[in-house]
């Protein structure tokens, strides 16, 4: 998030609105307090707006008013004479008198029993399920998007700041947001047309892209895919409302009546319908709640019209206003179908009232219903937009014909500046600077490669010392069907160079059909995952550990070579076919042994071990979405399932193969989003290994010595310190997202997120790979060279821990407790790790 937003600030140009009727102020009593919640409306209008818990409001329209209506509960209703179309830092009084006849609201808390706005929302709930598309088997419709990104809170200072010097042109004009009143400049618009399929019987839905064009990036998937990702499709009869990747309380939700206030606030006609008006504000602060109102039917219990203002003091980072409307249409005397969406985010470092941000509005409308028209079910399993440059270069009759709101004056603008804004040399330095913060790759365009990536450029571990890397890919665009990788290192202490190569070809894209393969020369920390994978260039973060609690010289030397044929049959299944060959030995003999019994060696011990081996797997990822078409995809969510199923086969005798075995391993992997209460993420893996194996065909347990958090290793365990030929490992972390925190007062402003963790994992080790690995066990300081010492056999490792996230927005702290095996050699019963991130 923070690097797209890094390329959208580098995109500045002019963007000119023009608004009919503009005013703002503060809502006052007669002592000179703040008027929260006061209605403010246009008068012989349903165009209005609420004002803020301090009293301010900001209404706009495209028609012309002559007149305002402010009025509250409990105060005497005044109209305001407008005397100019623009109207700023307006400061209205209210006078204590009687309130409209058809508004019943007393002020603060409201009372859950005989509250007409309550019984009125309990006729909702019953009805949603008859309302909107979920009462037809099968739906179908058109859609129109629209997005754009601006640059908002702009100030003479800023217009005058080194960073536009010689691009001024892009400030001739400005507009000001009818939401927040705050001058904008835009630098992104981006357009999409659709068709949209789907089956409440089977409950699946397909949008199908058939065009897309946004200002200077006619096929850049991964701006559009993040839109997507940014702004995720909503139904406000649901629960609770997922934004940022966090779960907010609707309005509407069966748990609405603990969490938020509700007024009977006005009744009218809209479009010949009667419907009521209904206030809602939160109970308590630093909830992920709203405020606003909505309109909703006095029959059908639907609702006609709602806006959503996220509150203030909502634990959400990065982010200082949320604000949607949405608008439906009456199709017949009891179908309300959802005809216009409005969403403004308003993206800031802080959440105070001059910080400056950066606006993301979406604008999303429907129409073309069709119903019960039924699509067989491999409809909606197929592959959905193969890529298709078409999609991304329709012409100008195409939009004319697909928009369902035509661009305005300065909308069409926006495309026209960019073009200017290109040819300018410092406008290129600013965007290649966001692309390399974005990507990780420096680009050489002439020579179509790319270096990088420059975050993995340094390192440090006890057997290579200081280590210094150096690597790079052909990169001819996102969608190349082929791709070649690699990289250089050297470690100073160790005075040993060591290399990776690796090249992936797409024959197929129908089926997704690649071949693969590379060699990789390498020092790294094994041990760290139980589930092994085959990625020849990947390294784990253990091997370069900048700080670790313990020694990190425990460390392998690795000649890794692979060859793989990979396919997609279905859509989000993967299948595929391997083979390697591998040698490893220590890479610090003097501390750390490999070491095994061999009886045909003359020693009667073997220092390195060759291994052939024959693999197949298959990875099932449901819901999981990606972009770009070529050899390499990137995935764009991480809220989707994974089961993982791999079966390796080690030959004996092929390439002087030492061994033959197999092994078979279970990945399953389960995020749920468990609303108001927060998220939790489970992984489950399984695994059994068939046959006698030196210690670099077992399975080890994954420690983690490093102070930094690293899911799914045990943190308070050591490298080696149990061994396994068969396991079962279980961890569950749960993020609150400050649930807890926010009901503590002095805990409150500080936005911080409670984390609790527990893992665990049981295993075994037969009496023959015990005696066979007797050399390599010795040298563990910690192991006792008896199943019962080596594995956790008998009694489950487990371990938990507490933590607290959001600590300055981006750093995470975790305290880890061993919960059994104290009496271990070595053991660690307490410590600390920490993460970094940008999370909202």
């Amino acid at each position: 998030m923070k690097t797209t937003l890094y390329c959208f600030l580098a995109l500045l140009f002019c963007y000119t609105g023009y608004s009919q009727t503009k005013v703002s102020g503060l809502i006052k009593d007669a002592s000179g307090e703040a008027v929260p919640f006061a209605n403010v409306v246009f008068e012989n209008s349903i165009e209005g707006t609420i004002s803020n818990e301090d009293g301010r409001f900001y209404l706009e329209s495209d028609k012309t008013y002559d007149v305002i209506i402010v009025s509250f509960v409990g105060y005497t209703t005044r109209k305001i004479t407008l005397e100019k179309r623009v109207n700023y830092k307006m400061e209205i009084i209210l006078e204590e008198g009687e309130q409209l006849n058809a508004v019943v609201i007393v002020t603060g808390k409201q009372s859950k029993k005989n509250n007409p706005a309550i019984d009125i929302l309990r006729k909702i709930w019953e009805r949603k399920r008859f309302n909107g598309v979920r009462q037809f088997k099968q739906y179908a419709y058109d859609k129109y998007e629209k997005v754009e990104f601006d640059l908002n809170t702009i100030d003479s200072a800023m217009m005058k700041s080194r960073l536009f010097r010689g691009m001024e042109f892009i400030f001739q004009e400005l507009d000001t947001s009818r939401i927040t009143g705050k001058t904008y400049l835009p630098i992104f618009i981006n357009e999409a047309v659709s068709k949209v399929y789907g089956d409440n019987e089977m409950n699946k839905e397909k949008e199908d892209l058939i065009g897309n064009k946004n200002s200077g990036f006619s096929s850049n998937e991964t701006i559009t895919a993040f839109i997507k990702d940014l702004y995720a499709e909503y139904d406000i009869y649901d629960n609770y409302l997922k934004f940022f990747d966090k779960s907010f309380t609707s309005p509407l939700s069966k748990t609405g009546i603990n969490t938020y206030n509700y007024v009977l606030s006005d009744t009218a006609y809209i479009d010949n319908k009667l419907c009521f008006n209904i206030i809602y504000y939160p109970r308590r602060k630093n909830e992920l709640t709203f405020k606003g109102d909505f309109w909703v039917n006095d029959s059908t219990f639907a609702i006609k019209k709602i806006n959503l203002q996220a509150s203030k003091s909502a634990n959400i980072n990065w982010v200082k206003e949320i604000y949607i409307e949405q608008e439906f249409d009456v199709v017949n005397d009891s179908v309300f179908l959802l005809k216009r969406d409005y969403m403004l985010s308003d993206f800031a470092l802080n959440k105070k009232e001059k910080s400056k941000g950066v606006y993301g509005k979406r604008t999303t409308l429907y129409d073309n219903y069709v119903f019960d028209e039924k699509k067989p079910n491999d409809f909606y399993s197929q592959e959905i937009n193969p890529f298709n440059e078409e999609i991304y270069e329709r012409d100008e009759a195409f939009w004319d014909a697909n928009r369902m709101e035509s661009l305005n004056k300065d909308e069409k603008g926006v495309y026209k500046m960019l073009d200017t804004l290109k040819t300018v040399p410092k406008f290129k330095r600013l965007y290649s600077l966001a692309s390399i913060l974005a990507s990780g790759y420096v680009e050489f365009d002439q020579y179509n490669l790319d270096y990088g990536p420059i975050f993995s450029t340094f390192g440090f571990n006890d057997v290579e010392g200081i280590r210094l890397r150096a690597g790079g890919r052909t990169y001819f665009g996102p969608n190349d069907k082929w791709r070649i990788e690699g990289y250089g290192a050297y470690g100073f202490r160790d005075d040993k160079f060591k290399y990776g190569i690796s090249g992936k070809w797409l024959l197929n894209p129908k089926n997704r059909l690649i071949i693969s393969g590379g060699n990789r020369r390498d020092v790294e920390q094994t041990g760290v995952s139980l589930t092994t994978n085959d990625d020849v260039l990947g390294r784990s973060f253990a091997s370069s550990a900048l700080f670790a609690s313990g020694n990190s010289d425990r460390l392998t030397d690795i000649n890794l070579t692979t060859v793989a044929v990979q396919m997609e049959p279905w859509k989000n299944v993967t299948m595929s076919f391997g083979s390697s060959y591998k040698t490893t030995k220590s890479a610090s003999p003097e501390t750390f042994s490999l070491s095994y019994i061999d009886t045909n060696s003359p020693t009667g011990i073997a220092d390195e071990l060759r291994q052939s081996e024959v693999n197949f797997a298959i990875d099932i990822t449901p819901g999981k979405r990606t972009i770009r078409h070529g050899v390499e995809r990137k995935i764009v969510n991480d809220d989707f399932p994974r089961i993982f199923l791999k079966y390796s086969k080690g030959v004996e005798g092929v390439l002087n193969s030492d061994f033959n075995y197999s092994k078979v391993q279970l990945f399953y992997r389960q995020p749920f989003q468990l609303g108001g209460f927060g998220r939790t993420y489970t992984t489950l893996e399984v695994g059994k290994t068939y046959g006698d194996v030196p210690l670099s065909l077992l399975s080890v347990v994954p420690g983690n010595q490093a102070y930094f958090s690293i899911y799914n290793t045990f943190s308070q365990l050591n490298y080696y310190e149990f061994v396994t030929d068969t396991y079962a490992s279980l961890h569950i972390e749960h993020n609150f997202n400050g649930r807890i925190f926010s009901r503590i007062p002095f805990l409150r402003k500080l936005n911080l997120r409670e984390i609790v963790g527990i893992r665990g994992v049981w295993g075994e080790i037969s009496n023959e790979n015990v005696a066979m690995n007797t050399p390599a066990f010795q040298s563990l300081p910690f192991s006792s060279i008896t199943p019962d010492g080596i594995a956790p056999n008998k009694e489950i490792y487990w371990e938990y821990s507490v933590g607290v996230g959001n600590i300055f927005k981006v750093f995470r702290i975790d305290f880890n407790f061993r919960g059994n095996y104290k009496n271990n050699i070595d053991a660690r019963q307490f410590g600390v790790t920490g993460a970094f991130g940008f999370h909202f």
